[in-house]
């Protein structure tokens, strides 16, 4: 092998809401374990990257907003490849993989990436790696983990072909140009998604719960048998893991015991004003055992005045339950410091690529308001959560458990006990006590 052919890729991704980011830096986390280095940058930022003149494999992650949409942060580089005067063989030499994320709740699935991805072909580019269609109904993650898992022998095949191509050319062998032959080392990932059928547990209470950790437990008593959230069977429990790379850490919180006033919740939003209306009425219009439920909700503006047409879009923002607020915080050991105000700065020497100050995060809160206006302690912990909680567990059991849930072999496990259950932060924090994270990684 030629020592030195460059093992550069060039990393793109373009994000709404952070998600294809932080997918991307899963990406460039990992390339190094590979041999690989990984040029990341958004999008966005076409001054720092030149698809016309680039020799290395493109890998892209580019999410979907609105009714379709590519990401803002996308705009500027479709305008680009749009260009009706670009030529059919415009990206000839370009190699590229890309990664859509979608819902199909929504009519245009991943159509953000189909965007992209079709018009690419059109200018000439060749993929070297097939495309995948993540779909957030049921769950990113089963498109996402094997999509980045075979991505590194794809780009080592596009390496090695390319080497042999220079080699030619250098040995004066001629021969009729022809496309890069396609390299699939994946199924259609995202037409095996749609065959998918997950049931959907769905939190309507803080009593659902209590009572979900109760058959935590239930299920936990059969442990000689069943595997359960926090107990394995073989073969997962017999098996040596592969987990995700350590999320590198680039925030720190400091309490500050200091009096004054939380912001107006308009500054949780980045435009537009803020109005608090009651909800009226609320109709469930899925049925119980759809994927997702949709409700019709109608809120009562009466007494606001603001103009509108129709068509219009508006932000909901939803106070997370005071008792659960209440409940993470003495979890945390933080009850006494509710009211205190939180100071968050950015871990200087962070290995973060990138690492910026969270805008979710107003600059002047109490913990309090941070937990309740701030934080989704809902949601379902994703595996890089996950693998962060493991470095805050201290018993054995409960640490290789939380690896088991993260790890590739572990991933029927993740599914069934955290995605299907509909596992939130809390539950997580009861089934595993030994497990203390501070405040920063929840941020």
């Amino acid at each position: 092998m030629c020592c030195d052919l460059k093992r550069r890729f060039l990393l793109l991704y373009a994000t709404q809401k952070g998600q294809a980011k932080a997918i991307a830096e899963e990406i460039w986390q990992q390339a190094g374990a590979h041999g690989l280095e990984a040029d990341m940058h958004c999008i966005s930022e076409m001054d720092k990257y030149n698809l016309e003149t680039e020799e290395d494999p493109v890998v892209i992650v580019i999410s979907t907003t609105g009714t379709g949409d590519p990401p803002d942060t996308a705009h500027k580089f479709v305008k680009k490849i749009q260009d009706t005067t670009l030529s059919p063989d415009h990206f000839a030499h370009l190699q590229y993989g890309l990664l859509g994320l979608g819902d199909s709740e929504y009519t245009f699935f991943c159509n953000g990436g189909k965007t992209v991805d079709r018009r690419l072909q059109e200018l000439g580019a060749q993929h070297f790696y097939d495309t995948g269609l993540a779909d957030d109904c049921v769950g990113l993650e089963l498109v996402v983990d094997p999509w980045i898992d075979g991505l590194w022998l794809a780009l080592k095949e596009a390496f090695q072909l390319r080497k042999q191509k220079e080699g030619m050319s250098s040995d004066a062998v001629s021969s009729s140009p022809s496309a890069a032959p396609h390299v699939g080392h994946e199924i259609n990932l995202s037409s095996e998604v749609q065959n998918l059928k997950l049931e959907d547990e769905r939190a309507k209470s803080s009593d659902v719960l209590t009572q979900k950790l109760v058959d935590i437990h239930l299920v936990a008593s059969a442990r000689d048998t069943e595997p359960s959230l926090v107990h394995s069977v073989p073969p997962v429990s017999q098996s040596a893991l592969n987990i995700p790379a350590l999320p590198p850490e680039y925030i720190e919180v400091q309490f500050q015991d200091t009096h004054g006033e939380n912001p107006h919740l308009s500054s949780l939003i980045s435009e537009g004003a803020t109005f608090e209306v009651p909800v009226t009425k609320a109709v469930q219009l899925t049925r119980e055992d759809a994927m997702k439920t949709a409700l019709l909700l109608e809120l009562d503006i009466a007494d606001t005045v603001f103009d509108y047409q129709p068509g219009d879009a508006f932000c909901v923002i939803c106070p997370n339950n005071v008792n659960e607020v209440e409940e993470l915080l003495n979890v945390l050991g933080l009850s006494e410091k509710g009211e205190y105000f939180v100071c968050v700065k950015v871990k200087q020497g962070t290995k973060k690529k990138g690492a910026a100050y969270p805008q979710h995060i107003p600059e002047r809160s109490t913990l309090k308001f941070i937990l309740t206006w701030c934080l989704e302690i809902r949601a379902i912990p994703k595996k890089a959560f996950l693998r962060a909680l493991v470095e805050c567990t201290s018993d054995a059991g409960e640490k290789r458990r939380l690896q088991e849930l993260c790890s590739r072999q572990g991933a029927s496990d993740y599914t069934r006990f955290v995605r299907d259950s509909n596992v939130c932060l809390l539950d997580l924090l009861r089934a595993f006590p030994s497990c203390k994270p501070s405040l920063n990684l929840l941020i």
